[in-house]
């Protein structure tokens, strides 16, 4: 799917969530592209424009794959409706998409690629898919855990000041 990365940024939550996110982008989070609550998560973007967004649900831990990816990041969230939230953060709620996933804890990692040419092109990034920023993310049942950045994104963002 494409979603409009509106704040540099691309919503999960629970369907249903009250969760805000708003608190959550500390400094850290900003630099790390990840800002969690307890059933809701925002993934930072490189790009202010529409960006590609593809949503795997997995029963386990995926394999580590970091070369493929410029940054990658995980979080934990609740899950107890059956289903995640995906959107843009200034998108309409209700006609957002909703993915099916297991209910309780769930991780979640976001890998980004393509983020050179993106940051590269800026406002234009999304005109075309070869330069749009690319997002995957995986959502696998397990234990709530801290955020970690498994991979950091030392391009030309604004937002990569490492910490």
């Amino acid at each position: 799917m494409e979603l409009f990365a509106d704040y540099h940024q691309i919503h999960l939550s629970d369907d249903g969530s009250t969760g805000d996110l708003s608190e959550a982008w500390t400094d850290q989070a900003v630099v790390d592209r990840l800002a969690v609550v307890d059933d809701a998560m925002a993934i930072g973007t490189s790009v202010n424009v529409t960006v590609a967004v593809r949503v795997e649900v997995l029963d386990a831990p995926p394999t580590a794959d970091l070369a493929d990816y410029d940054h990658v990041v995980e979080g934990s969230m609740q899950v107890r409706s059956g289903r995640i939230v995906v959107m843009g953060c200034t998108d309409y709620e209700p006609d957002a998409v909703r993915v099916p996933v297991p209910v309780g804890p769930v991780r979640v990692r976001a890998a980004s690629s393509n983020l050179a040419e993106a940051e590269r092109l800026g406002v234009d990034s999304d005109d075309a898919p070869q330069t749009m920023e690319r997002l995957r993310v995986q959502v696998w049942p397990a234990p709530s855990e801290e955020p970690v950045v498994l991979k950091r994104w030392v391009g030309d963002s604004g937002l990569r000041q490492d910490r």
